[in-house]
């Protein structure tokens, strides 16, 4: 007989742990079903009867409404539910009891920059400043690998189409997503590549980097030398020969900031995978640390469920905005709001934008919202943060590393192989997944529902993982050489 996992005692579907044939019997708690349609692993079965127009429950929010009379039993996905989102709306703040966090300080082996910072890696990253030098950077990335050894660890080169023929925004989230990355506390050293004739040149990154270390960066712009790669190689063996001296010394977790992220998302993700990630990032705000939830169409739907946890009115009203914005940056491009999910997102049996974002906000755990992001600003309140930008991977998770974090939680029901600038666990929401894709996978959280392992076990587990990532284990995406950067677009190329 199958097994229906029912997540709240309000909901009126369940999920099918296992594929259901048709005409087969499933169980949920004291329910008996006969399937009238088959119900792949992942996605719901109706407990009862719905009544066209009536709203679908599940995680104890609604998911959309019927579009037809759903008979017990039945499949409940896109053929017969609609999503209820719309466009912009007015929010009544009305605080929720959130828990006090509490935990015993922890430590790792981090590097200690100057700034009072922490890094979780000692890499000499080159950043273009425009994607016309690209190759250039990707060639010195290449020649510099000789330099490996004692301090530091790696050498990439982040390349981008962007820096020129931008307006506006754009322009300027460019320079300022570049600027964030050439003062992060993961690169103990930084070349930025100019080519001379951009908008978004180096003296417009360098003015945006605040008080930066300048003994650990280093700035060539190619027209302005006659031989650019020796030029550059000669900084970038100065940079080694400073951080060849760098080692890891005892740090707090406090000094951690983690990025919380999803993609290829599974009927799974919002039960297992999503829920150990929001058990972690508890654990990591009661050492003082700090996590930050980004993807705000995946909020479209359970955006209440934070702006409640905000620890103030003024935090309310900027999760308030931040809906709202994104809202309007659909409208204003003609899109409808709830374009999503995926179609990997569908075939792993998520049904509309409520349904990924109930279980997307599993992530951010039962800590208050300390405050609320622009794209590209950096953190500097401790605690849960929300970020603007949008649901895509490689931008999302290059918005995060941007904005401090050192290292992401990525969650996936279908896998992906990518990383972002700094290093990505991946966290599988079934343990089929983990096991034929060993390699992309970091930690399997689908032993959650084919284990004994509780979430709270898990999530420590997850703590731990993270607390030896942050010494120096290296993660799936880090030995195979994956390494991404992606910037968030929105208006005019000239």
């Amino acid at each position: 007989m199958a097994e229906l996992l029912r997540i709240t005692q309000f909901d009126n579907v369940a999920v099918a742990l296992s594929p259901i044939e048709q005409g087969a019997e499933a169980v949920c708690g004291d329910i008996h079903l006969t399937a009238s349609d088959p119900v792949p692993a992942g996605h719901k079965m109706a407990l009862t009867s719905i009544s066209k127009g009536e709203k679908v429950i599940k995680y104890g929010f609604p998911i959309g409404y019927a579009k037809e009379d759903i008979k017990a039993g039945s499949h409940v996905h896109v053929h017969n539910l609609h999503t209820q989102l719309s466009g912009e709306l007015t929010y009544t703040w009305q605080p929720a009891k959130t828990p006090e966090l509490h935990a015993e300080p922890r430590t790792f082996q981090g590097f200690q920059r100057k700034n009072g910072a922490v890094g979780i890696r000692n890499e000499l990253w080159i950043i273009p400043t425009v994607g016309c030098v690209n190759d250039i950077a990707r060639g010195l990335e290449r020649d510099a690998q000789r330099l490996l050894g004692g301090g530091l660890e790696a050498v990439y080169a982040f390349s981008h189409p962007y820096g020129c023929s931008q307006m506006g925004e754009d322009q300027e989230h460019t320079r300022q997503m570049l600027a964030n990355l050439c003062i992060h506390p993961n690169a103990g050293g930084v070349l930025v590549l100019g080519l001379g004739c951009e908008n978004s040149g180096v003296e417009e990154i360098r003015k945006r980097m605040g008080d930066y270390d300048a003994s650990r960066v280093r700035f060539l712009i190619c027209q302005q030398v006659e031989d650019e790669h020796a030029a550059a190689m000669a900084m970038i063996e100065e940079l080694a020969a400073i951080m060849r001296e760098d080692r890891r010394v005892p740090c707090p977790a406090s000094s951690l900031v983690v990025g919380l992220k999803c993609g290829g998302s599974d009927g799974f993700s919002g039960i297992t995978a999503n829920p150990v990630i929001g058990g972690f990032s508890d654990r990591l705000i009661a050492q003082g640390g700090s996590s930050i939830l980004t993807e705000v169409p995946e909020m479209f739907g359970a955006e209440t469920i934070l702006m409640n946890r905000c620890q103030t009115r003024e935090t309310f009203e900027k999760t308030v905005e931040l809906i709202n914005n994104f809202k309007r940056y659909f409208e204003d491009h003609h899109q409808t709001i709830y374009e999503n999910p995926s179609p990997g997102n569908k075939a792993g049996g998520i049904s509309t934008l409520e349904d990924k974002a109930l279980g997307c906000t599993q992530k951010s755990g039962f800590a208050p919202v300390s405050d609320v992001l622009r794209y590209a600003q950096r953190v500097h309140t401790p605690g849960l943060n929300l970020l603007s930008a949008p649901g895509n991977d490689l931008v999302a998770s290059t918005a995060l590393a941007a904005a401090g974090a050192q290292l992401i939680l990525f969650s996936t029901g279908r896998g992906t192989p990518f990383a972002c600038p700094v290093p990505t666990i991946k966290i599988s929401s079934n343990s089929g997944i983990a096991q034929r894709k060993h390699g992309w996978i970091d930690f399997n959280a689908g032993q959650l529902l084919d284990t004994d392992k509780t979430l709270p076990v898990l999530a420590d587990e997850l703590m731990d993982l993270v607390m030896e990532v942050a010494g120096g284990k290296q993660v799936c995406s880090e030995k195979n050489g994956f390494h991404d950067l992606a910037i968030f677009k929105d208006g005019v190329t000239l």
